[in-house]
Order: C-alpha cells, then sequence, then structure tokens
C-alpha cells in the first residue's frame, strides 16, 4: 500500500470510532471497542505519515483523500 492509502485508511478508522465512543458514553459504558478502533487508525495514520517522504502537512491530507478515492474508483 501506498502511503496515501495509509493515511485515508487510518482517517476513516478514527472517524468512525467517534460516534462508537459516543454512543457507548451517552449508554453509560466503556467505550472499549470505539477506543481500540481509534488506536488502530492513529497507529495507521502515524505509519503513513512515517511511510511518505518528507511526512503530511494539513494542507495535503485532502489532496491525498481524492488521490485514494481516484484510484479506487478506477
Amino acid at each position: 500500500m501506498q502511503p496515501d492509502q495509509y493515511l485515508v485508511l487510518g482517517l476513516f478508522l478514527v472517524a468512525i470510532s467517534i460516534p462508537a465512543i459516543i454512543s457507548a458514553w451517552s449508554d453509560g459504558q466503556a467505550p472499549r471497542v470505539g477506543a481500540v478502533v481509534a488506536v488502530a487508525g492513529l497507529a495507521v495514520l502515524l505509519y503513513g505519515n512515517l511511510q511518505a517522504p518528507g511526512g503530511y502537512r494539513l494542507a495535503d491530507i485532502p489532496e491525498a483523500i481524492y488521490g485514494v478515492i481516484a484510484q479506487v474508483i478506477r
């Protein structure tokens, strides 16, 4: 996989963990699954950032997301 794909996968995992964490807290339970998914997403995101030459800046993220979407559509 390319670093852009790792970055987008990590962002996706973090994004889907947020509703799980909020749902668990609102039910009065510990957000175990959401926390594990968030940590995994952050690890994948960090790995992708370390694999990219020079890392990513905040302005590079939309271009990486659109590039991965274009790869999936092709």
